[in-house]
């Protein structure tokens, strides 16, 4: 049988042309650090922040809102933000927005990847959350997707005791 075309030489015999890739990147490599370019593979977007959930079941919070006066025995906190007033940053990585993306996934509600970004996904995971609040207990706390003052409270007691409803 006659072969066409060429024969491959002794090296392209040896290396596919992905392995060829591999080995003009490896080599280029010290070159490029040496001028200061950094060549890592990039983070997955599901590789992000992880919760770390501590109960603080004798910790009573009470807080006034349009509905009524609530007091609220037993709060959740993920190991990222403690407070109750910051409002989670829709554009940028925040620990308020990792903490509330952590106790949100909690109380059953998916803000999507925990990122510490309140981006679309959270808004829609707080918003749920905050019509369930307000069915749930009468509260009339605003429902804007955002999580403040009116909401961190209920966040932090039903993340801890959402099977109870």
């Amino acid at each position: 049988m006659l072969a066409t075309g060429r024969r491959p030489g002794r090296w392209g015999a040896l290396f596919s042309a992905v392995a060829r890739k591999r080995l003009v990147v490896l080599a280029a490599a010290p070159a490029l650090a040496l001028a200061g370019v950094v060549v890592s593979p990039a983070m997955s977007a599901d590789a992000a922040f992880a919760c770390h959930f501590s109960d603080q079941t004798g910790n009573l919070h009470t807080n006034s809102e349009p509905g009524g006066n609530f007091s609220n025995m037993g709060q959740e906190f993920a190991g990222y933000y403690n407070g109750y007033t910051t409002v989670p940053a829709p554009n940028t990585t925040s620990t308020p927005g990792i903490e509330a993306q952590c106790l949100l996934l909690h109380a059953g509600f998916n803000p999507g990847t925990i990122d510490g970004i309140f981006g679309p996904n959270s808004q829609s995971a707080a918003r749920s959350f905050q019509s369930f609040v307000n069915s749930a207990f009468h509260a009339n706390i605003s429902v804007d997707g955002m999580v403040g003052p009116q909401t961190w409270p209920f966040l932090r007691f039903l993340s801890q005791n959402m099977t109870s409803f």
